[in-house]
C-alpha cells in the first residue's frame, strides 16, 4: 500500500502565489463591472432615441386631420381632398320647368352652383365655407345672386362637445342643412321646406353641439334673426314665403334683438330619425316710430325619417308665427300682401330605392304636401284684406335615377289643387361631392 507523500510549499512562495491570484481575480471583476456599465449607458441611450421617435410620431398624428365620418352624402363628407388639411366640395342643380297651362312660360335655369372648401387647423379645429351663385348670373339687372351660404370656425372640445361660430345653416327641417340635389328625391326641394322653413336658412351667431353615443345629437345657441322692418306689403314674394324677406344672412344684420335656437334629434334606431327645432326672437331692433315695437317672429319643426330596407318615409310639420304686429297691418290697409299672425305646412313622402347594377339606382317617390302662408293675421280691417289665405294641396310624384352616388337625374309632375295653372314638369340634374 502506498502512502502519498505530502509536498509543503515554502510560506514565501504560497503568499506570493495568494497575492497573485488575488490581483487576478480584482482585475478580472472590475474588467465585468465596466462593460456592465458601458452596456448600460449603451441601452439607456438606444431607449431615449426610441422615446423620441414615439414622440414625433404622437406629434404628427395629432396634427392630422381627423377621419371624417361617412353619413349622409353631404359636401363635408363627399370632398375630395386638395392636400393634407383642406378639402374642396361643391353642388351644383340644372332644372327645366314646362306648366300645363301655358308651354310659353317653359323655363330651363342654371338653379344654383356652390364652391365649397373644409380647411383643417389641427384635429380639432376647422374652418367650413360655400359660396353660392344662383341662376347664372348676378348683376343688377339680372335675378342671379352671389350670396356666402356659410362661413364659420367649429371648435371640438372632446369627442362630444364642441362649438362654431360664424355663419351657419339652422337646425330646422330635413332640408335646410341637408339640401344637396342628392338628398331630395324631387327637382325642387319640398314647398314646405322652402316656403314655411326658407331653406337655406341661416344667420350669423355662435352655438354650442353635442353627439352622444346613445344616438342624441343637439346644438343650442343665439343668432342675428328677423327684420320686420323689412316687410314689404306690395312685394308678392311674402306670400310664398312670410319669412324669406325677413332673415337677415349676415348681410350688415341689424342685432340689436337677437333669437335663441335649439334643435335635437335622435338616431337610436338604425334608419330611423326622429327630431325637432325652434327658433325666436324679436324683429324690430328698436326702430324709432315702428308700429311694431314688440313684434316677434317664431319658426318651429317636427320631422321624422324612417329607411327600413330599400323604403324611405319621411315627414315634416313646421308652423310660425310673427305676433305683435297687428298695428302695423292696421297701417298697411288696402294693401295687397299683409304680415301673417300664422302660417304651416306638413309633407307626408315615400320613395324606394331599387338597383340597377353598378352605381346605378332608381328611385320612384310621391309627396304630399298642405301649406298655408298666412294662415291667420292680427290687425286686419273687415272688407279690406282676407282673414286668412286657402290652405293649398300640392302632389309630388316622379322619380329619380342616379348614374353615380351623388350624381342624379330627376322628373316629376306637380299638381296643385287651388292654383292649377302651377301644374307643371319638372326635369332636373344634380351633382355633390
Amino acid at each position: 500500500m502506498q502512502v502519498s507523500k505530502k509536498r509543503n510549499i515554502p510560506t514565501g512562495i504560497a503568499m506570493s502565489l495568494a497575492l497573485a491570484l488575488g490581483g487576478a481575480g480584482s482585475a478580472f471583476a472590475q474588467s465585468n463591472e465596466t462593460q456592465l456599465l458601458n452596456r448600460l449607458e449603451q441601452l439607456a441611450g438606444e431607449l431615449e432615441k426610441v422615446k423620441a421617435e414615439l414622440k414625433q410620431m404622437k406629434q404628427k398624428q395629432d396634427a392630422a386631420p381627423a377621419p371624417t365620418a361617412v353619413a349622409a352624402p353631404t359636401p363635408a363628407a363627399t370632398s375630395s381632398s386638395m392636400g393634407t388639411d383642406t378639402q374642396l366640395s361643391s353642388y351644383g342643380e340644372i332644372t327645366y320647368a314646362r306648366p300645363r297651362s301655358d308651354s310659353s312660360a317653359t323655363q330651363a335655369d342654371i338653379a344654383r352652383f356652390v364652391l365649397g372648401y373644409q380647411h383643417r387647423f389641427d384635429s380639432k379645429t376647422k374652418v367650413v365655407a360655400e359660396l353660392e351663385v344662383e341662376h347664372a348670373v348676378s348683376s343688377s339687372t339680372d335675378a342671379g345672386e352671389v350670396a356666402v351660404e356659410q362661413v364659420y370656425v367649429e371648435h371640438r372640445l372632446n369627442d362630444t362637445y364642441g362649438f362654431r361660430a360664424g355663419l351657419f345653416l339652422i337646425p330646422l327641417g330635413l332640408i335646410n342643412q341637408n339640401h344637396e340635389p342628392n338628398t331630395f328625391y324631387s327637382v325642387n326641394r319640398p314647398l314646405v321646406e322652402t316656403a314655411i322653413i326658407p331653406s337655406t336658412l341661416r344667420e350669423a351667431g355662435i352655438q354650442m353641439f353635442g353627439e352622444h353615443d346613445n344616438g342624441i345629437s343637439w346644438s343650442a345657441g343665439i343668432t342675428t334673426g328677423y327684420d320686420l322692418t323689412k316687410w314689404d306689403p306690395l312685394n308678392g314674394e311674402s306670400v310664398e314665403s312670410p319669412l324669406r324677406t325677413l332673415h337677415q344672412e349676415g348681410q350688415l344684420a341689424r342685432s340689436k334683438d337677437l333669437s335663441l335656437f335649439a334643435a335635437i334629434d335622435w338616431r337610436g334606431i338604425p334608419g330611423l330619425r326622429v327630431g325637432a327645432g325652434i327658433t325666436s326672437g324679436k324683429a324690430s331692433h328698436g326702430s324709432k316710430d315702428f308700429l311694431a315695437p314688440n313684434a316677434r317672429a317664431t319658426l318651429a319643426d317636427v320631422h321624422a325619417q324612417w329607411t327600413p330596407g330599400a323604403w324611405d318615409f319621411s315627414a315634416v310639420y313646421a308652423r310660425g308665427t310673427i305676433s305683435g304686429a297687428g298695428e302695423l297691418n292696421a297701417s298697411f290697409a288696402g294693401a295687397p300682401y299683409l304680415v301673417p299672425k300664422s302660417f304651416d305646412g306638413y309633407y307626408l313622402q315615400a320613395a324606394y330605392k331599387i338597383p340597377l347594377g353598378g352605381d346605378y339606382r332608381v328611385s320612384p317617390f310621391t309627396r304630399i304636401e298642405r301649406i298655408n302662408t298666412g294662415r291667420s293675421f292680427d290687425g286686419v280691417l273687415a272688407g279690406l284684406n282676407p282673414t286668412a289665405y286657402d290652405t293649398e294641396t300640392v302632389w309630388t310624384t316622379g322619380v329619380s335615377f342616379n348614374i353615380a352616388p351623388t350624381v342624379v337625374l330627376k322628373a316629376d309632375y306637380q299638381k296643385y289643387k287651388i292654383v292649377k295653372d302651377s301644374d307643371r314638369l319638372n326635369l332636373g340634374l344634380g351633382f355633390s361631392f
